[in-house]
Parts: structure tokens; C-alpha cells; sequence
């Protein structure tokens, strides 16, 4: 059975105005069209929906239950016109983004600027949260576009290869571990302090990781939220710090620190995109998905 919506429309029309006539007034058809699609409505649904008097008409009990759920779509209907209307103009909506500090300090600033001047009419809200609770919130629909680490496989969600990034210890100027090296194991910094990040991020999951693995004691004198911070307080001597190299080579230049690689295999990364059901997305977040996997 296939409803139509002009029926369902005229349907609510004439239990609104309160009579044939009058809804075929309103909508500029004929009263004779009205009625004989009021009569089609019936015989299709095999039921009264009208009580027809010389005063006009009113809604059975059937037609009550019909006109609630005829209300809610044209309703709906008229709200896709209206959606619609706006795309007409150019690509329209909104995308929520969880990403971790990594990519939002490496790669994220750039790609999103040049998204949004492709598609001047999407906004794209861009949260920072660390990779473990960026993969939840896909999951559970709280974002609809995730740029993390993934640590194993997830469930709930669809995931697109990113970017690499490759992790480099920071040190003071002049800082032992520095001379005469082009990189270093882990397990030799372990006899140093260190200027962690903010618990559960995915820098500190791993030296955390690697600490155990050496059997020997990670010590975090102090924790930061960004790497700028955690620069500055590796320039005052509190400890040595684990960051991305992209991020150590700009920071570097205006901050009296220095980096060298580190000779771990977990020290080089990859980052993805997550999302829950990628055909499933709105339009916009498509597109943006679209545009940060071409990077």
C-alpha cells in the first residue's frame, strides 16, 4: 500500500479548516478533487476517516490517529523542501569532529581550511579529545567524524588509513642524551624524568607501554595538555618529553630544546579516521572525509 502525500496533505487540510470546501480554498484545487481524494484515502486504508454533515466535516476516530501521524510528515516532508532549498545555494550542514592533539597540531588546521574554502557553507566543529574516548563518541553518535590512533580493532565503527607520524624525544639544549646521537632506545631515557601529557592520551599509552616492557619505572615529574607546553617546560630542565617530529621541528625554532629520533618501532604511527557508517553520513561529513583521506 502506497500512500500519497498530496492525499495525506489535503487529509490534513480539510480536518484543519473544517471542511472540504474550505481546505480546497486553501489549497487551490478543486472542492470536487478534494473529495474525491478523501474518498480514495478511505477505500485505500478501508476506513471511515470523515464524518461528512451540511456543516461540513469532521475527523472519526480513525481519522484522528491519521491526521497525528499525517501532521508529523508533512511536517517532514516540508522540512526536506526546505533543506533542499539550502543545498540549491551550495553545500550546506554541520560536522562534528573529535580529534587528538596530534592531529590537530600536525595536519588538521591546513586540511580543514581548505575544506571549509571549497564549502563555505559547512561548519565543521572541531573538538580535541584523546583517541580512546574519540572512538566512543563516534561509536555512540556523539561525533560524527573521528581523527585518532586506534589501538586495536573497534567495534561500532568504520575506519580510513590517515596519516604517519613519527615520534622524537625532546631534550634541553645541551642535554647528555643529545651529543653524539642521532637516535636513541627508550629503555636508556628511563633513567631521566619526563614531561608527560595528559593521562589516557596515546603518547603516554605507549611510553607508559614500553616503560613496563623494559621493567623499568616511567618518571612523569609533570603533566601538560600541548606540546607547546610541554616544550617549555623541557627548556626550564623539569624533564625530557616524547612529541611528534613535524610538531619538535617547528617548536624548535622558538623554544631552546632540541629532539632526536627515537629507534623504536612504536615510535612511528598511524593515524585514522573513524566513523560510524561512512554511506550513512550526512552529505557534509561525507564530503569532509572525502577531502582529509586525498590529503
Amino acid at each position: 500500500m502506497r500512500l500519497d502525500p498530496l492525499s495525506l496533505r489535503l487529509f490534513v487540510s480539510v480536518v484543519e479548516q473544517g471542511s472540504i470546501s474550505a481546505a480546497a480554498t486553501h489549497g487551490h484545487i478543486a472542492p470536487a478533487a478534494v473529495s474525491k481524494r478523501m474518498s480514495e484515502l478511505e477505500a485505500q486504508l478501508r476506513i471511515p476517516l470523515l464524518a461528512r454533515t451540511n456543516k461540513g466535516a469532521q475527523a472519526t476516530p480513525a481519522g484522528l490517529a491519521l491526521m497525528n501521524l499525517a501532521r508529523r510528515l508533512v511536517v517532514d516532508l516540508d522540512n526536506i523542501a526546505l533543506q533542499m532549498r539550502d543545498w540549491s545555494g551550495g553545500t550546506r550542514g554541520q560536522v562534528r569532529v573529535f580529534a587528538n592533539i596530534s592531529a590537530i597540531t600536525q595536519f588538521l588546521p591546513r586540511e580543514v581550511a581548505a575544506f571549509l574554502a571549497r564549502y563555505p557553507q559547512v561548519d565543521v566543529h572541531l573538538q580535541e579529545r584523546i583517541s580512546s574516548v574519540i572512538v566512543k563518541a563516534v561509536a555512540e553518535n556523539e561525533a560524527d567524524v573521528g581523527v585518532c590512533l586506534m589501538d586495536g580493532p573497534a567495534d561500532g565503527v568504520e575506519v580510513f588509513p590517515y596519516h604517519h607520524d613519527e615520534l622524537v624525544l625532546m631534550l634541553p639544549l645541551g642535554h647528555r642524551l643529545a651529543k653524539g646521537r642521532r637516535g636513541i632506545a627508550f629503555a636508556p631515557t628511563l633513567a631521566h624524568d619526563f614531561v608527560g601529557l595528559h593521562t589516557g592520551s596515546s603518547i603516554m599509552l605507549l611510553l607508559t607501554r614500553a616503560a613496563m616492557t623494559a621493567q623499568r619505572p616511567l618518571r612523569v615529574r609533570i603533566q601538560v595538555t600541548s606540546y607547546d607546553a610541554l616544550a617549555r617546560m623541557v627548556e626550564a630542565g623539569l624533564g625530557i618529553g616524547v612529541m611528534p617530529r613535524a610538531v619538535a621541528e617547528a617548536l624548535v625554532k622558538s623554544v631552546n630544546v632540541t629532539f632526536i629520533t627515537l629507534a623504536e618501532p612504536w615510535a612511528r604511527r598511524e593515524l585514522s579516521i573513524c566513523v560510524r557508517a561512512y554511506d550513512a553520513l550526512p552529505v557534509a561529513a561525507r564530503l569532509l572525509v572525502d577531502s582529509l583521506r586525498l590529503q
